[in-house]
């Protein structure tokens, strides 16, 4: 006689038990299902976000699908908006306002940054240069509510009208771009730089840059926009569960892309970009030492795990010790940020830049830290 199989078990047995198993396995996924239309959930989506620009690019708005904090302040749908903002885009106007029409206003002065016209330096005031990217040019932040701005503020309150604080910030800029921003602003005379890093400010090597596929940066969530798309929402038929797995499993592919880009961007895989990164820094204080002054990197953590999950902790090493290299005065941000939900800093649910919270937070922890600076040399 043959062995049965499952040990010893009659077939009828082993095959009643699979069915056991197998009826289980369908009654909780079913029940997930139940509980999951029952909570109405499908996974979130929002609208893309859009920009709109004047024609002499002097203003700009950044655009947004929804308003959750209700921080922004400019409704495109309103007949005050659309007499003030029409003009910038007679043909796109109708679908951004119908789209995305909450919005910020971005005004620029005659170099391109989000500042007052700057004149020569004032005897006796302490001029600081703040350079950076997105981040210090405040994306979806109102320009009082930038580090900048309230860094100034804080610095004046102890010495009124001791220092003027310059947002040279540009979106979208990194190195070497950031390095040519500086040599423009050199002639505002500063006796301070205050470059605010970002982890993807990095210069890249065209072999590096060559190498990446799309990742989302954990800054701006193009995963989460309907970008071309209608409206999201899950039909009778679409599996409510699946389509949580799929989001759930996407989320975290893309999450290990991202950290894997951008710890590469500070390694082996980007040696030459981070050593022109670092001959770029070392430039920037270079020329601020020959005026008499000093450069204080300030380092941005991106706003993910900031509830002691940071996932770049090694950058972080990275980066301070560069700074001690180079002598150059290194400020760490995350402590400040630090012990939040992430998302209590946000912008906007599919914009990770910071927001006014982070700002002013940000800006209180770098008020001495400049003061001292400034007064040392």
């Amino acid at each position: 006689m043959s062995p049965s199989p499952e040990g010893g078990r009659p077939p009828r047995e082993a095959a009643a038990r699979l069915a056991l198993v197998l009826g289980a396995v369908a009654v909780f996924l079913l029940c997930g299902e139940v509980v999951l239309r029952a909570l109405a959930y499908a996974p979130e989506r929002f609208k893309s976000t859009a920009c709109l620009v004047s024609g002499d690019e002097h203003t700009l708005l950044d655009c947004y699908p929804s308003n959750p904090r209700g921080y922004f302040d400019i409704d495109l749908r309103t007949p005050a908006a659309r007499e003030r903002f029409h003009s910038f885009a007679p043909r796109r106007y109708e679908v951004v306002a119908a789209r995305a029409p909450w919005a910020v206003e971005f005004r620029y002065n005659s170099r391109g940054f989000r500042n007052a016209e700057v004149g020569p330096h004032p005897p006796g005031v302490r001029r600081v240069l703040v350079l950076g990217d997105s981040f210090t040019e405040g994306q979806g932040v109102k320009e009082a509510d930038t580090y900048s701005r309230v860094l100034e503020k804080q610095l004046n309150a102890a010495e009124p009208g001791r220092w003027e604080v310059l947002n040279c910030g540009r979106r979208a800029t990194d190195f070497p771009g950031l390095l040519g921003v500086f040599e423009k602003a050199l002639a505002f005379e500063p006796d301070l730089l205050l470059y605010g890093m970002v982890l993807n400010d990095a210069a890249r090597s065209t072999e590096f840059e060559a190498r990446q596929t799309y990742v989302n940066d954990w800054i701006v969530d193009r995963g989460r926009m309907l970008i071309g798309r209608p409206d999201y929402a899950p039909g009778f038929f679409d599996s409510r569960l699946l389509a949580m797995i799929q989001d759930r499993w996407e989320s975290y592919r893309i999450g290990r892309e991202t950290a894997r880009w951008y710890r590469d961007m500070y390694g082996e895989a980007n040696r030459e970009g981070w050593q022109r990164t670092q001959s770029d820094w070392l430039e920037m204080q270079t020329r601020m030492k020959a005026r008499g002054g000093t450069m204080l990197l300030a380092a941005w953590p991106l706003l993910v795990g900031l509830d002691g999950r940071y996932p770049f902790e090694d950058i972080r090493d990275t980066v301070a010790r560069a700074c001690a290299a180079l002598g150059i005065p290194y400020r760490d941000l995350l402590p400040v940020l630090s012990g939040r939900r992430a998302e209590s800093l946000w912008v906007h649910p599919v914009d990770r830049h910071p927001n006014e919270i982070a700002h002013r937070l940000v800006a209180e922890s770098l008020a001495p830290v400049v003061r001292r600076l400034a007064e040392s040399e």
